[in-house]
């Protein structure tokens, strides 16, 4: 695949996992709890897990425009969804009642990890993009 066309995917990624991660988080967790959501009953963590991934979503939306600036942006979505889904996985197996997430966020992460990580440069040649601001 050329340069061009990586990034062209890798905007199309953005989008599609920043729109995820702002609107559909939380209707998952409502309408599949077994694989999206961790508690049963009353909980205040809902409802931070979907603002935290709605903030997420917004500004990987917003670096879909210039993905290029916004690697460190793009590589923590990577790493982090890696870190998350290992975690849950471990604790989908340990904990009976939770296997329901090995089929529902847990995929999903890894999922989104490795597309990003396909379709994201590894590294920009220095001097390869025009500095947006002064440096500081």
């Amino acid at each position: 695949m050329d340069d061009p066309a990586r990034l062209r995917y890798l905007r199309l990624a953005l989008l599609v996992t920043g729109a995820i991660a702002t609107f559909a988080v939380y209707p998952l967790m409502v309408l599949w709890p077994a694989g999206w959501a961790w508690h049963s009953g009353h909980s205040d963590y809902p409802l931070m897990i979907a603002g935290i991934y709605a903030t997420l979503g917004v500004f990987l939306m917003r670096a879909a425009r210039d993905p290029l600036g916004h690697l460190s942006l793009i590589w923590f979505t990577v790493w982090s969804s890696v870190v998350h889904g290992a975690i849950m996985t471990v604790q989908s197996l340990a904990t009976p009642g939770h296997a329901g997430h090995l089929l529902g966020d847990v995929p999903a992460l890894f999922v989104i990890a490795a597309v990003l990580a396909v379709l994201t440069p590894r590294a920009v040649p220095r001097g390869s993009r025009p500095m947006t601001q002064n440096p500081v």
